[in-house]
């Protein structure tokens, strides 16, 4: 089951924006004739959502994902706020988001003066393909948000809500799953661990490598 589907005009099942589960809608359209309003009903807690053209005007709340809840305190803040922005300003919100990603390399300790320059550090430290992909995908759409260029988010709300999505991606693969790694592994036996350091530090020696310390 996907963990967050943004509500969008028509879409047979999204995120419910009232009981946050992902359900099947049940679309009348339009639901006063000769108006362009629709109501979308969820099939899990039977509340509406209503639709005029093909924006949601009911309930007023974001469509974006609750953050991670491993994102450091001041990044969380600017989600937020980037979240109760993002159905009225999705550039404003998305350009909040890249503000996140620049704390998020800092927490992961980098200087933070240019996104560009942290990233291509965290590459050179071995970070993964995939999560330099998704910081460069938020760093670049928030820049080109608010300045003139290709990518224009007030035509493609769901893109501003992937964002977010994103970000949250992010803080799983450089926090939580690290924190989660880290806290079972130090349930081992030290015996154990001592073991798998004389281990792994012969096994590097056999490959010429020098080990490294944890």
């Amino acid at each position: 089951m996907p963990a967050y589907v943004a509500p969008k005009f028509k879409r047979a099942a999204f995120t419910c924006p009232h009981c946050t589960v992902y359900a099947q809608q049940q679309w009348e359209h339009p639901l006063v004739r000769p108006t362009s309003v629709s109501r979308a009903t969820c099939l899990i807690c039977g509340y509406p959502s209503i639709w005029f053209e093909e924006n949601m005007v009911f309930p007023l709340k974001s469509r974006a994902p609750l953050p991670n809840p491993d994102l450091p305190a001041d990044v969380k803040a600017d989600y937020m706020e980037a979240r109760s922005i993002a159905a009225t300003s999705p550039r404003g919100a998305a350009a909040l988001l890249r503000l996140c990603v620049q704390k998020l390399c800092i927490a992961l300790g980098e200087k933070g003066k240019r996104i560009d320059d942290d990233i291509a550090s965290l590459v050179g430290k071995g970070l993964d393909e995939r999560v330099q992909q998704m910081l460069d995908s938020v760093r670049v759409i928030g820049n080109e948000s608010v300045h003139p260029g290709q990518i224009d988010l007030r035509d493609d709300p769901e893109l501003a809500a992937t964002l977010f999505w994103l970000v949250n991606e992010i803080a799983d693969e450089m926090i939580t799953k690290p924190n989660r790694i880290t806290k079972v592994y130090g349930t081992l036996p030290q015996h154990q661990r001592d073991r798998i350091v004389a281990r792994n530090a012969k096994a590097l020696a056999a490959n010429g490598t020098a080990p490294t310390t944890s």
